[in-house]
């Protein structure tokens, strides 16, 4: 299964649920209170971060996805906070705020990385269903997926009218169930429960078979689309009917804190779906996501840069050779890492001593370096007859097999100057013992603001000596 990343700057995804807001006070830790056997906090940094709903909506805005949101809230501090950091992050959010309630907040207090103590502040919602749906009907026009985040609070207590709504626009239904019935579910076209409360509905699954054959009972009662089990450590599974089950592992490196996967899962999956990706495509960059936000402190947003490179990570495309559009693509990555990007060129047919050094010092000029090699006629035409040496797949294989070298890339014309307008690098270095104004493409660098720099070659080193040297034996 090959990954790519959707272009999730063209959906629209609509989340319905309950929205809280994560509060963490945070503070060192020097001496035991006298009053009671606990650590003294001393706090000095308060940060709050939309949870529940909201941060499913935060996580899909952070992909790059229009993201649209309906919750309750109180008419409180917490709401406000709760809102500002939503229309912060590009949320569009319709909270009912009700008097008189309020607003759903877990503080933890975190000293050194750690949780030393949670409190929630929560009343049951008494919500105005009838005004939710009419809410959310008047915004269902031009989403692609309708998200319903259920944390069991109160917001979503009319599953059914939702799903019938969206789902008589085309709009699928995506779920992350909570409770012992998972009937208010039916007809939705994923849901996404994990090992825990799938087993609280259908019983324990001895092994991957027996949750296989429970889970294509379930979809068969509640008539879903597809069923996404998610375990933990034993990663994903995806049920669909008539279809063979997939089965994912699990992708973190290093468990940090789970809070908030949950909603990392079902908001990739929906943007990624609304992006007009397939199922078990946007299950698998699901499974990703989750690997990254894991490795994290709290409920965390994923974006897209850090999305993409897990992609290309996967893919064996974080360095190496490259297409036009695969670069182009690694390059924007790169800058929203904020990372320095040089260039430089040349026809490499044989490698020697002195474009390794070279190549090292322009590597040295940035963070990341792209070699662009002319292509097998644009060679002819410059170095005349019985060049090159080695084709140009092989020297693109030699040259990004070098450390220095993060992409290489060819191009047909004798100059770089029609790739270097579309990759436009932060510096364009190059060898010899010419000015800057003598550099092919420097006049095009200069003019967007880029640097160019010339490199001293090392001496004695030529492969047209190294030819001539080879053919007079």
């Amino acid at each position: 299964m090959k990954l790519t990343m959707p272009r999730y700057d063209q959906a629209a995804v609509l989340v319905v649920g309950d929205v809280m807001l994560d509060r963490y006070w945070h503070g060192g830790t020097s001496r035991i209170s006298p009053e009671a056997p606990v650590p003294v906090v001393r706090v000095d940094q308060i940060e709050d971060r939309p949870g529940g709903a909201a941060n499913v909506a935060l996580n899909i805005a952070a992909l790059g996805v229009r993201a649209l949101l309906v919750g309750v809230t109180g008419n409180d501090e917490a709401a406000e906070s709760l809102g500002d950091s939503l229309r912060g992050a590009g949320v569009d959010a319709h909270f009912q705020r009700l008097d008189g309630q309020p607003t759903i907040v877990k503080l933890r207090v975190m000293s050194r990385h750690q949780q030393l103590l949670r409190m929630d502040f929560e009343e049951p919602f008494n919500t105005d269903t009838a005004a939710m749906a009419r809410e959310v009907e008047a915004l269902l026009d031009g989403v692609k997926v309708l998200v319903l985040s259920d944390y069991g609070k109160g917001a979503l207590q009319n599953h059914q009218a939702l799903i019938q709504a969206a789902r008589s626009k085309g709009i699928a239904v995506l779920a992350d169930p909570k409770g012992k019935d998972f009937s208010i579910y039916r007809g939705a076209s994923l849901i996404t429960p994990n090992l825990h409360e799938f087993e609280l509905i259908v019983g324990g699954c001895a092994d991957e078979a027996e949750l296989v054959s429970k889970g294509a009972t379930l979809m068969r009662e509640l008539e879903l689309g597809a069923l996404l089990v998610t375990r933990g450590e034993h990663g994903m599974t995806l049920l669909r009917p008539e279809h063979a089950p997939l089965h994912l592992p699990a992708r973190a490196r290093e468990v940090f804190d789970v809070t908030g996967a949950g909603d990392t899962v079902i908001s990739t999956l929906a943007a990624s779906i609304a992006a007009g990706e397939e199922l078990p495509l946007a299950v698998a960059l699901a499974n990703l996501a989750a690997g990254i936000v894991v490795g994290k402190l709290g409920t965390a947003a994923i974006s897209a840069p850090e999305l993409r490179r897990a992609v290309q990570r996967e893919e064996g495309s974080e360095r190496g050779v490259l297409s036009l559009d695969q670069l182009l693509i690694a390059i924007e990555d790169a800058r929203a890492h904020g990372e320095k990007i040089v260039f430089t060129n040349g026809c490499f047919d044989i490698l020697h001593a002195g474009h390794v050094t070279y190549l090292e010092q322009a590597r040295a000029q940035g963070d990341r370096l792209i070699v662009a090699i002319n292509d097998d006629a644009s060679v002819s035409r410059l170095k005349g007859p019985g060049r090159p040496i080695n084709a140009v797949d092989r020297r693109m294989a030699v040259l990004a097999g070098l450390g220095a070298v993060d992409w290489v890339v060819s191009f047909s014309e004798d100059t770089p100057e029609r790739l270097l307008g579309q990759v436009r690098p932060d510096v364009l270095v190059k060898g010899g013992d010419y000015g800057i104004d003598q550099v092919v493409g420097a006049d095009i660098v200069q003019a967007y603001g880029g640097e160019v720099r010339v490199l001293g070659l090392v001496e004695n080193s030529s492969t047209t000596a190294i030819v001539e040297k080879i053919r007079s034996k």
